[in-house]
């Protein structure tokens, strides 16, 4: 990429590429809770309104495809909170299907909001699934959007800076990686941040690739 010190070969570009990630996720961080009273702001960004919960995240998708899960199983105070990825798609053209592999969005990577910080992403996935709260459906249909990234958040922390000091190469620690999620409901509301009446948000500061 221009102005960069290092390139990087397309995935598709080695011969080897299966376009299988299997990866969990642990250390698990929950922004605000399910029943916060707009308006309210589920980025967290200053770590002031996260928690750590108990649970496992699971991503097991074929990026060349565009198939595979994505299951987040955790312990919330208001009980089992399941989310459950039941249908890829794409939302945008850099989604590339649905399922996409090294690619850079956020900030002003030209792909994805400027929520968080211009990241390399080193899979992430699109779509449509459902969540469960003790047994029964609380959404349906709703939006979702999970990412493997470089290291948004500082180690100890948990803050988020959005924008570099200097330079283009983005706010992150390219020597950490984390897991973000969200599930949010296709209807907006103005009153919050971000501007839907339900986005669930999460993120994991353990990673595990098999």
């Amino acid at each position: 990429q221009p102005a960069t010190a290092l390139g990087i070969y397309a995935p598709q570009q080695h011969y080897l590429y299966d376009g299988h990630f299997d990866i969990s996720a642990s250390d698990v961080y929950q922004v605000g809770t399910l029943n916060d009273t707009p308006p309210w702001d589920h980025m967290g960004n200053d770590a002031t309104n996260i928690k750590a919960i108990a649970g496992d995240i699971s991503i097991d998708v074929n990026e060349i495809d565009n198939t595979g899960s994505f299951t987040a199983d955790l312990e919330l105070s208001e009980g089992k909170y399941v989310v459950t990825l039941e249908r890829v798609h794409e939302f945008s053209a850099c989604q590339d299907g649905g399922i996409a592999a090294f690619l850079y969005e956020h900030g002003d990577a030209g792909c994805g909001d400027s929520n968080w910080p211009k990241s390399l992403l080193y899979i992430a996935g699109w779509g449509y699934g459902s969540a469960t709260l003790n047994g029964e459906t609380i959404y349906r249909d709703y939006e979702i959007h999970f990412m493997v990234t470089q290291g948004m958040r500082h180690r100890e922390t948990l803050e988020v800076m959005l924008n570099p000091d200097s330079g283009n190469a983005g706010s992150v620690n390219p020597a950490a990686q984390q897991l973000d999620f969200y599930i949010r409901s296709p209807t907006r509301s103005a009153l919050n941040h971000p501007d839907r009446e339900v986005f669930d948000h999460f993120f994991a500061m353990e990673v595990t690739w098999r």
